[in-house]
């Protein structure tokens, strides 16, 4: 056996069905647009006869006397509405042909084309509008963009933006970006309020620079949400200022020892998220620590995730109970001693996304490593896909069929697009975004906020200082 057919033996299964769609795909869509082209063709030439047909018999009518005038008038009116019938029925067949065809086109990465996420579908129509803190300056790209996804926010879900920021410098972005019409129009709607603060906390500052810089833009935000002027708080700036922040003016739960950043990872059913905690907020915990997260977790995936009865799982580097380090083997014992949740053992790194576990617990320091890595994967993947793609010809049809199939696989495994993270254990709703959050992404957090809000995440969230374990 030549060198050749080895070669064609080994190719890869996947990169031959899709070979196989991609022709498939361009036959049928080729009968289908030539059935719809002969149709607007013949629907033409129909036209192009009865208008004809008219003008000679308007020459006639000139000639002739006037009652025979009428009478070819009123022959070719029938002539004409039994044409339009015709141009009407083919019309009709042509479309019915596309419909009928166009489904046979099969698309092998169709499972991975759901758009509907589910926080999407959550009744945003029929929900109360409810006033969100965002912190305007902070993030990479700020406050541009940040204003930018917040307008958009406001047509599409039910709530109004409290924008902190330095309001002479958002004016000026909303001038130079052209949204200062829609801006000012949201203000007269009493959809949106320009909140007055000094300077962001610098992504490379301390988190104890809060204290030091009081008017900054995310203190000023988490004031709102501490006097009851807004039911949440998002932002895209530092992430270490905003927890600190949080803690200091709004407070931990009772019962919390230390806040958890909370962030949805993907899972194979798109429908079903799995969420993580935490993904950098605690880099040194302790088993007490990891415990209490199960038990935020567990209350975020009944609430906004809408699953009954959430499945537990320790991130660990087996599935069996005796493995892990001495952080692992302390917080199994807890965990699997607890009776408030439903503790489904260890969870490897393959099993993340496999959407065996509904929520996922780890330490800071390796959850934030998780974190970071999913970022880069969906990148990575799409780079693969196009390397495997056909050359030549083929290859750009390929291409052109699966652009928008790869982006969306994109989106889906990359966080970033994803809004923000929850952060569970302080005494209020705060979501922190993607410090490269562009208008996309805040319009993502915005709805994560609003779904927090909806589904009365912080009445069940008080409910912990109930349980005896948090209480010993």
């Amino acid at each position: 056996m030549g060198k050749e057919s080895v070669q064609k033996i080994n190719k890869p299964r996947a990169i031959r069905r899709l070979v196989i769609w991609y022709k498939r795909n361009s036959a049928v869509t080729s009968i289908v647009d030539t059935a719809a082209s002969s149709a607007v063709t013949a629907s033409n030439v129909a036209g192009n006869v009865v208008s004809g047909a008219g003008s000679v018999v308007s020459t006639a009518s000139n000639v002739a006397s006037h009652v025979a005038g009428n009478v070819a008038g009123n022959v070719v009116s029938s002539a004409e509405s039994v044409v339009n019938t015709a141009s009407s029925v083919v019309s009709s067949a042509s479309s019915i042909a596309k419909n009928t065809l166009q489904p046979l086109v099969f698309d092998p990465l169709k499972r991975l084309q759901n758009n509907d996420n589910v926080l999407d579908r959550v009744a945003d129509s029929q929900s109360k509008r409810i006033w969100i803190a965002v912190d305007g300056m902070g993030g990479d790209y700020a406050p541009g963009p940040i204003l930018e996804g917040c307008l958009e926010a406001i047509s599409r879900f039910p709530i109004n933006i409290k924008f902190v920021g330095k309001i002479e410098k958002v004016k000026d972005i909303a001038e130079k970006t052209g949204l200062a019409e829609l801006l000012e129009n949201e203000i007269e709607k009493n959809r949106l309020e320009l909140v007055d603060s000094g300077e962001p906390i610098g992504m490379n500052e301390e988190a104890t620079a809060v204290r030091k810089n009081k008017n900054a833009s995310i203190n000023v935000a988490m004031d709102l949400v501490r006097n009851n002027k807004a039911e949440a708080v998002y932002s895209a700036g530092n992430s270490g200022a905003m927890m600190a922040s949080a803690i200091f003016r709004i407070g931990r739960l009772k019962g919390i020892d230390r806040p958890a950043i909370g962030a949805l990872f993907p899972t194979r059913d798109q429908t079903r998220p799995v969420l993580v905690l935490d993904v950098g907020a605690n880099t040194d915990c302790k088993p007490s620590y990891l415990h209490q997260f199960a038990l935020l977790g567990n209350i975020y995936a009944k609430d906004v995730l809408q699953v009954k009865k959430p499945r537990i799982g320790l991130l660990n580097i087996g599935e069996e109970e005796c493995k892990g380090n001495d952080l692992s083997l302390k917080t199994f014992e807890l965990l699997s001693t607890e009776k408030s949740f439903d503790f489904g053992g260890n969870c490897e790194g393959r099993d993340v996304l496999s959407g065996s576990f509904d929520v996922v617990v780890c330490d800071g320091f390796t959850g934030n490593i998780l974190l970071k890595f999913l970022e880069s994967v969906g990148g990575v993947l799409l780079d693969i896909l196009r390397s495997e793609l056909p050359r030549g010809r083929r290859g750009k049809v390929g291409s052109a069929f699966l652009k928008s199939n790869l982006l969306r696989i994109k989106k889906r495994l990359d966080h970033a697009e994803h809004g923000g993270a929850l952060l569970l254990g302080v005494n209020g709703i705060c979501v922190i975004g993607h410090g490269s959050s562009k208008s996309l992404s805040v319009v993502s957090a915005l709805r994560l906020a609003h779904s927090a809000v909806n589904h009365g995440v912080m009445d069940n969230l008080n409910q912990l200082q109930k349980l005896q374990v948090l209480n010993s």
